[in-house]
C-alpha cells in the first residue's frame, strides 16, 4: 500500500508526533501549579486536563473509520495540524476559560495522531517487523515521560507556562513536513461508514455529565435538573442508535461476554487513578514540599518507567495466574500504595513518593496491558479492531469522568476548610501550589494553606480508593473464560 514511501523517514515522523502528544500529558502536570497560580483558577484547573481527555476519546474512534475511507494521509496531517493550532493558541491563552478552550483544539488533534499513526505503521511493515516498531513507538512514550518533568521545570522556571505549549509547533511542523513529502498513499475503497448519530449522541452525553459533575458542588437546581435529562434522553438514544448502526461507535454486541465488559469496566475505573495520581502529586509536590517545578514532575517518573516494565511482566503473569488472579494481585498493589497516599504526614520525603508512585506504574501497566490482550482475546480474530478501539474509548471515558469527579471532591473539601480558616483566601490558594509564588505569602500563613491544600489532595486519593476496591469487587463477578488458541 506505502510502496513508494520512505519508510525511515516516515517511521522518524510518526515518533516525532508520539513524542509530541506523549509530551503533553506530563509537562502540563508539572506545569499546572503555576498556570493555576498565574490565571488564577484553582477551581476549574481538572478541566484543562478533562477536557482535552474527552476531546481525544470521542473523535478517536471518528478519525479511525475516516482513516479507512479517506486514506490514512490526509486524517494524519489533519490531526497533526489540528494539534500544533490547538497547542499555539494553548499558548497565547489569557486565562483559565480561554486555556479550556484551546484544549479542545488541541484535544481534537490528539484523537487522530495516535491512533492513525499506529495504523500507518502496520501499513509500512511486515507482520515480523511490526511488533518491534509498535515497541519503539511505545517506547517514546517511556522517553518523554523522563524528559517531560525536566523540561516542564526548566521551561516555567526560566521562561514561561505558555512555552510548555509553544515547544509542540516546530516539532509539529517538522512531523507534518515529513509526512507531506515522503508518505506516499494509494487510495483503497472501504465499506466502513460513519456512526454520525452514535457518535453525536455519546458527545452530549459525556459533556452533560462533565458539567452535572462540575455543578454538583453548588447543591440541586434547575440546571442539573435540566442536565440530567439530557444525561438520560442521551444516553437511551445513543443504545438504540448503536443497536441500529451498520457500524457502531461502541458495538454492543461485545457486552454479552461478562468477563468482556467486567474487564473493560475496571480499565475505565483504574485509568481514572492513573490520572488522579498523575495529575496531582506534582501539585503535591510544589504545593505542600516547596518543591521547585522542575523536580515536581519527577515524582511520578518511577510510575512512568515502571509502567514500561509491568507492561513486560503482564505476559508471564497471565501464564502463571490467569486473569482474574493477575487483576486481584495488581488491584491489591494500588490499594497498598493509595493507602500510603491517605496516610503519609504532612511532611514526607521526596524518595517516599518516587517509590509509591514505581508501585502504581507497575501495577498501573499490568492491569491496562492485560485488559487490552484480553479484550482482544475473548472476541476472536475477526473483532480484534473494534475490541482494542472500545478498550482505548474505556481508557479516555475513565480519565474523563474520574479527573471531573477528583476536581469536585477537592474543591469542595478546601471550600470547607477555608471556611474554617477566615484569614486564608482562595487567592493564597492559588499562589501556595506554586513553589515560587508560595514564597510571597507570609510566612505565618504557610502552614494552615499547606493544612488546606493537604485536606483537598487527601480526598482525591480516599476516593481513589473507593474506586480501586469497587474494581476489586467487579474481578469478582465473571467466570474467567478458557480460551482455546
Amino acid at each position: 500500500m506505502q510502496n513508494k514511501s520512505n519508510t525511515k523517514i516516515v517511521t522518524i515522523a510518526i515518533f516525532l508526533t508520539t513524542f509530541m502528544t506523549a509530551i503533553e500529558g506530563t509537562i502540563v502536570s508539572t506545569a499546572m501549579p503555576t498556570i493555576v497560580s498565574d490565571l488564577n483558577g484553582l477551581e476549574i484547573m481538572n478541566w484543562v486536563v478533562s477536557i482535552f481527555l474527552l476531546m481525544t476519546a470521542v473523535s478517536t474512534p471518528i478519525y479511525g473509520k475516516l482513516a479507512d475511507s479517506l486514506g490514512r494521509k490526509p486524517i494524519f496531517l489533519f490531526g497533526i495540524a489540528v494539534f500544533v493550532i490547538g497547542s499555539a493558541l494553548c499558548g497565547i491563552a489569557q486565562n483559565m476559560v480561554e486555556l479550556i478552550l484551546f484544549r479542545v483544539i488541541q484535544g481534537l488533534g490528539s484523537g487522530a495522531v495516535q491512533p492513525v499513526a499506529v495504523t500507518i505503521i502496520a501499513d509500512l511493515y511486515t507482520l515480523e517487523k511490526r511488533a518491534k516498531m509498535l515497541g519503539l513507538n511505545s517506547g517514546f512514550w517511556g522517553v518523554a515521560s523522563v524528559i517531560a518533568p525536566l523540561l516542564g521545570g526548566f521551561i516555567v522556571q526560566h521562561l514561561s507556562w505558555h512555552w510548555i505549549f509553544y515547544i509542540n509547533v516546530p516539532l509539529g511542523i517538522l512531523a507534518f513536513l515529513l509526512v507531506v513529502f515522503f508518505l506516499k498513499e494509494t487510495k483503497t475503497s472501504s465499506n466502513s461508514t460513519l456512526d454520525l448519530k452514535g457518535t453525536t449522541c455519546l458527545v452530549i452525553f459525556l459533556l452533560a455529565l462533565m458539567v452535572f459533575l462540575q455543578e454538583l458542588e453548588n447543591g440541586f437546581n434547575l440546571i442539573l435538573l435540566g442536565l440530567l435529562i439530557i444525561i438520560v434522553a442521551s444516553a437511551i438514544l445513543f443504545f438504540r442508535m448503536e443497536k441500529k448502526a451498520k457500524d457502531p461507535i461502541m458495538p454492543l454486541d461485545m457486552l454479552t461476554s461478562k468477563e468482556f465488559t467486567m474487564i473493560n469496566l475496571i480499565t475505565l475505573l483504574i485509568s481514572g487513578v492513573v490520572i488522579g495520581f498523575e495529575f496531582y502529586i506534582p501539585t503535591w509536590i510544589q504545593g505542600i514540599n516547596g518543591t521547585s517545578a522542575s523536580v515536581a514532575g519527577f515524582a511520578v517518573t518511577p510510575s512512568s518507567l515502571m509502567w514500561i516494565v509491568g507492561s513486560f511482566l503482564i505476559g508471564g503473569m497471565l501464564g502463571r495466574w490467569g486473569i482474574k488472579k493477575t487483576y486481584d494481585y495488581m488491584l491489591i498493589v494500588l490499594v497498598g500504595a493509595d493507602l500510603a497516599l491517605i496516610f503519609v504526614p504532612i511532611y514526607t520525603s521526596f524518595w517516599v513518593f518516587c517509590l509509591i508512585a514505581a508501585f502504581n506504574g507497575t501495577a498501573f501497566g499490568a492491569i491496562t496491558t492485560a485488559s487490552q490482550v484480553r479484550s482482544q482475546v475473548l472476541v476472536g480474530r475477526d473483532k480484534i479492531g473494534v475490541a482494542t478501539s472500545f478498550n482505548t474509548l474505556m481508557k479516555y471515558l475513565g480519565q474523563t469522568m474520574m479527573v471531573s469527579i477528583y476536581g469536585i471532591t477537592f474543591n469542595m473539601v478546601v471550600a470547607k476548610q477555608l471556611a474554617h480558616h477566615p484569614q486564608l483566601t482562595q487567592r493564597m490558594m492559588n499562589d501556595i501550589v506554586s513553589a515560587d509564588k508560595a514564597k510571597h505569602l507570609a510566612p505565618n500563613l504557610i502552614p494552615a494553606l499547606r493544612e488546606v491544600l493537604l485536606s483537598g489532595l487527601k480526598s482525591v486519593y480516599v476516593v481513589s480508593l473507593i474506586v480501586i476496591i469497587l474494581s476489586l469487587v467487579l474481578n469478582q463477578l465473571y467466570k474467567q473464560k478458557k480460551i482455546v488458541e
